[in-house]
Formats: structure tokens, sequence, C-alpha cells
């Protein structure tokens, strides 16, 4: 499958660049452009770009989208039920909608859509071939922020499990290098995770009960962007957990 990889700069990406896609030359689907990149203009300039889709819709990976919908005339695709707030991110109203098994063509072949919640609600991939293009789902290194108001830690396992089934060959991220272990890193990802639920649980257990002494007791931070991250991520953690009654959470305070 004729797949291009290209690293765009972006000061708010957690590696500091977003991973856009381009799938095909002649008939091309281009993914999660994150923005008006004069790197992402020299990978485009012998492909026709046919088609524009994102895996969520998070900034880092939605800002160049109406660009190169303008740019290219192509046909831009948002996930079923989700175009208002795809739309919201993007400034630009999709012409189709897709959902788990709507197939795009491109000229090196039929790319295949997954839905794969949990980072963010509309959270997809994109099956080309034996790979997977999966956003945010995955990371070569370090893990994936699973955080409020956004996030669902339930949802984003059920997601990894689910990846980790279909064992591709190799994953393309949204950041950093691609991944040639899938089954591996699916399950460090799960098992960090379950991880992260038992230092919880500890904390908890030990008298921390707010989401500020909790990250204090099991994040070693303080860098104000990471800070947050981390406290959202402890609220879907806690939210899971008092799902899975393994604690209590009002919104507010912890208890064993």
């Amino acid at each position: 499958m004729d797949i291009v990889r290209i690293p765009v700069p972006v000061a708010s990406a957690p590696t500091g660049s977003t991973n856009a896609y381009v799938i095909g030359a002649e008939e091309a689907l281009l993914v999660d452009p994150p923005s008006d990149s004069s790197a992402l203009d020299v990978a485009l300039e012998r492909r026709t770009i046919s088609h524009i889709a994102v895996t969520h819709h998070h900034p880092d990976h939605t800002g160049g989208v109406r660009a190169y919908a303008e740019r290219t005339g192509a046909t831009v695709w948002a996930r079923y039920g989700r175009s208002s707030s795809f739309e919201a991110a993007t400034d630009c109203t999709p012409d189709r909608t897709f959902r788990s098994g709507t197939t795009i063509p491109t000229s090196a072949g039929a790319v295949r859509v997954i839905e794969t919640p949990g980072h963010a609600p509309e959270h997809c991939g994109f099956i080309a071939g034996s790979t997977m293009l999966v956003g945010d789902l995955a990371i070569q290194h370090g893990s994936v922020a699973v955080a409020t108001p956004d996030g669902d830690l339930r949802a984003y396992l059920c997601s990894l499990r689910r990846l980790g089934l279909l064992a591709p060959e190799l994953l393309y991220p949204g950041h950093g290098p691609t991944i040639d272990a899938p089954v591996e890193t699916c399950h460090r990802l799960y098992t960090h995770r379950r991880d992260r639920d038992q230092q919880i649980l500890s904390a908890v257990a030990a008298g921390a009960t707010t989401v500020e002494a909790i990250t204090d007791a099991v994040y070693d931070t303080e860098a104000l962007e990471l800070r947050a991250l981390a406290e959202g991520t402890v609220r879907s953690h806690l939210q899971k957990l008092a799902v899975e009654g393994q604690l209590s959470w009002d919104g507010a305070v912890a208890t064993a």
C-alpha cells in the first residue's frame, strides 16, 4: 500500500509534530492535515488529493483541513453523527460521512474505516491493506492521554483490544515513528492503563481524595500543560473505576 507519512511541526502536539498521511497517488486520501504546511505541500506535489479525512477532531489533527479542501477540491469526510463537531473543529462542512466498515477509494486500494473511540468520542482508524492509520490510539514510545472531557478510558481499552485482535503488520500513529510491533504495543499501552488504575486505587486508599492529590501521588510532572493532561486522565480513571465499583467518585471526592 502506497502510504507516505509527513511529520508536520505543531507546537501543541505531544511530540512537537503531528503526522499527516497520504494514501495513493492519482486518487489519494489525505489524513490528519494538522496545518497549511510547506512540508505537506511538497509531499502533495505529485499526488492528486481526492479525499480528506481525520482520525479525530483535536486541533493538532484538523488545522489544515479547510486549506487543503479549498486547494484540492477533495471530498471531505466526517464520522457519521459527528458532522457538527467536525465543522466546529475545521470550519469546513463535510461532503460525506463514514462509519465502521465504510470504504474510501484510492489509487492504492480501498481504505476501510474502523471506529476506535476513547481518546476522543469520534476517534477512528483507517485500515489500508495490512496496515492501519491509528491516530492517537497508539504511540511507539510513552503513552496516550485519555483525558476528560473527551476521553473515555473504558472505550479506549476496548479499542486497544480490538486493534490487538486485528493484528495489522504496521501501525501509522498520529505522533512519532511507525510502529512495527502492533500487538506488543497494544499490550504495553493496555497494561500501562491497568497499572495506573492500581496506582490510583492505592493513592485513594492512602487518603488522596481529590484529583489534585491523586495526581500528585501518581504522576511525576509539574509542567502546566502536562499537569492539565495528567489531571484529566486521572478523572478518566476515576470515572472508569467508579463504574466498575472499585471506588466511589462524585466528581469532586474519591473514597475507597
